[in-house]
């Protein structure tokens, strides 16, 4: 993730890429499908689509946010985008590439109404005490520069409210190795049961969460959590997207972009502090109103999501392979959700 980031992985990557263009076009496949990964998948889908391979990009790069004029090389690369949200289908359609909203396969995973006393049985954890879930992501720099203020977070929460428990799902051991690291170096931080993985139970089981901005954050409104939004990028990514103006939206979490306001409050960068997130946090809980009109707006994000979204994508890649996409188009754009943002 981020600019800078990718440096000391890029020759790798253009190796993989390379070879797997060869392996491609020795052995043409009738459609490929470039999963996320859109810096890695794009230019694979280009050259394929060149050869004559129908191309699908499922998951849409955040275009419409950050470096619009990608769109072009999007239509150039993709015979078809498969968009998880449902304001994204109009930027590709003002830029004439062939994009449906089918949408996001989390939402048909994730219960309505998740079980928080069954989730806080399976996970042995206490089942009155105040949960507050920690998820400071699943890459290991994410979690480099997120698990100490998040454990600042849980000790200024700890200081105002001692009952309150803290629990943090760890994607990974290395993610665990990280944020144990990260964690001694705060004074007085209060006890943080971490979990191998479960993040879905670890959402349905605590009360509220403080969570990376990324699919996590999906997950959190998906399961009916208040949350509050933290993000840091290394300092020359932050220069960049500062200086070259290259983020074109107000919100970078996912809540805020759904709904085209402010939801749930988000940090980022030199915002991102322990004090900060917890005081936002405890803000959020405190009035129960905003809770319960946020929680209705995320029932309401969640049931427009919820359609069968690996179905859809399915249906649609068999019409590209068929040649019949163009007829699947307006049936699939009559089930399309308007643009909840204007």
């Amino acid at each position: 993730m981020g600019l800078a980031e990718v440096l000391r992985h890029l020759p790798r990557l253009l190796s993989l890429r390379a070879e797997l263009a060869r392996r491609l076009l020795a052995a043409p496949p009738d459609v490929f499908v470039g999963i996320d990964a859109p810096e890695f998948n794009l230019a694979l889908a280009r050259r394929l689509k060149h050869a004559g391979v129908r191309t699908v990009q499922y998951v849409s790069p955040q275009v419409w946010a950050w470096r619009q004029g990608r769109v072009r090389g999007i239509g150039a690369a993709c015979d078809l985008v498969l968009c998880l949200l449902p304001f994204e289908t109009a930027f590709y359609s003002r830029h004439g590439v062939p994009a449906l909203f089918v949408g996001h396969p989390l939402a048909d995973e994730i219960p309505l109404e998740p079980d928080r006393a069954g989730a806080r049985r399976a996970l042995a954890l206490d089942a009155a005490a105040p949960l507050v879930a920690l998820l400071p992501g699943s890459r290991v720099g994410e979690v480099a520069r997120l698990a100490a203020p998040f454990a600042a977070a849980a000790r200024h929460i700890h200081e105002r409210r001692t009952g309150w428990r803290f629990v943090a799902p760890m994607a990974s051991a290395a993610a665990r190795e990280v944020f144990d690291r990260e964690v001694t170096q705060v004074p007085g931080a209060p006890e943080i049961r971490r979990i191998a993985g479960e993040a879905q139970r670890v959402l349905a089981a605590c009360d509220a969460a403080i969570v990376a901005s990324g699919t996590a954050t999906l997950e959190t409104l998906l399961s009916g959590r208040p949350m509050v939004v933290a993000y840091r990028v290394s300092p020359v990514t932050a220069f960049l997207l500062r200086t070259m103006r290259l983020v074109k939206v107000r919100y970078f979490s996912q809540p805020n972009l759904l709904a085209g306001r402010r939801l749930v409050p988000e940090f980022f960068q030199e915002q991102v502090s322990g004090a900060a997130l917890g005081d936002a946090l405890l803000s959020e809980l405190e009035d129960r109103e905003h809770v319960r009109e946020l929680l209705e707006e995320f029932t309401a994000v969640h049931r427009a999501l919820r359609c069968g979204g690996a179905g859809r994508a399915a249906d649609a890649i068999a019409a590209l392979a068929r040649g019949e996409l163009a007829a699947a188009l307006p049936a699939a754009a009559a089930l399309q959700v308007p643009d909840a943002r204007h």
